[in-house]
């Protein structure tokens, strides 16, 4: 029997071996990635980070959980928007969450924090536990993404939220065009200059061609079992919003 395999930007690769390649690298470029987010993005991370607030209307007293959490931005922004409350940031990667403890939010807003090493794939966590569930450019990165939606709805309790962002399509062919230029010729000159990393931000470009687009996501997360499943597209489709119910 032939093993199972996934996709490592534009390398087939064993489905068994992606999780360690993830783990390289953003443990490679930890030190150095909101940096090189405000730097890829123009700093329009942040505007499609407010939206996905916006869109979610934290409530105060909601548990969080943010998965593929990093260095703790939208458990940051979650916290200061419920003004109450409780979150969890879960990453695959530990350098991720120890830059995240450094940062100044992530000392203020100690007593509402905790910092996770977890697979999306596999959460250590009882079921019907959290309010709201996001991931944000994370989704693409885990192995079996049906999985993590599927671990997603287990994991919330009933009325929870889920919220996923992630890079998308740009409906527009001749706009894809132009956005893929400057993604395959730019962003990993900027990973080299900025991070001194090359062939993670190729990587990195590349994960994002082969991510779904937003209407076959759509059909995934309902099928994890969600309702009321909708998505917005941000920036023209550059990036893009997925929510949905537990009922």
């Amino acid at each position: 029997m032939s093993e199972k395999t996934t996709h490592f930007g534009y390398q087939d690769i064993p489905e068994a071996e992606k999780a360690g390649r993830v783990q390289g690298v953003f443990g490679s470029v930890a030190s150095k990635y909101d940096v090189m987010n405000d730097a890829m993005s123009f700093g329009i991370h942040r505007i499609w980070k407010d939206a996905m607030m916006d869109w979610l209307a934290p409530r105060p007293g909601q548990r969080l959980l943010d998965v593929a959490g990093g260095t703790g931005d939208i458990s940051f922004r979650f916290l200061k928007r419920a003004g109450s409350g409780h979150a969890t940031v879960l990453d695959l990667t530990e350098p991720m969450l120890v830059e995240g403890r450094k940062r100044a939010e992530a000392d203020q807003m100690a007593d509402s924090l905790d910092w996770v090493t977890g697979d999306a794939m596999a959460l250590p966590f009882k079921d019907n536990t959290f309010d709201v569930y996001t991931i944000s450019f994370g989704i693409r990165n885990v192995t079996r993404p049906q999985e993590a939606l599927n671990e997603a709805f287990r994991v919330l309790k009933p009325g929870g939220r889920l919220m996923v962002l992630e890079f998308n399509q740009i409906p527009n062919d001749m706009m894809q065009k132009v956005y893929d230029l400057y993604s395959f010729n730019i962003i990993p000159r900027m990973g080299q200059m900025i991070a001194n990393d090359k062939d993670s931000y190729q990587y990195l470009v590349e994960s994002i061609r082969k991510f779904p687009d937003q209407e076959t996501f759509l059909q995934m997360v309902k099928t994890a079992g969600f309702e009321n499943a909708k998505y917005r597209n941000l920036s023209l489709g550059i990036a893009c919003l997925h929510s949905g119910w537990k009922i």
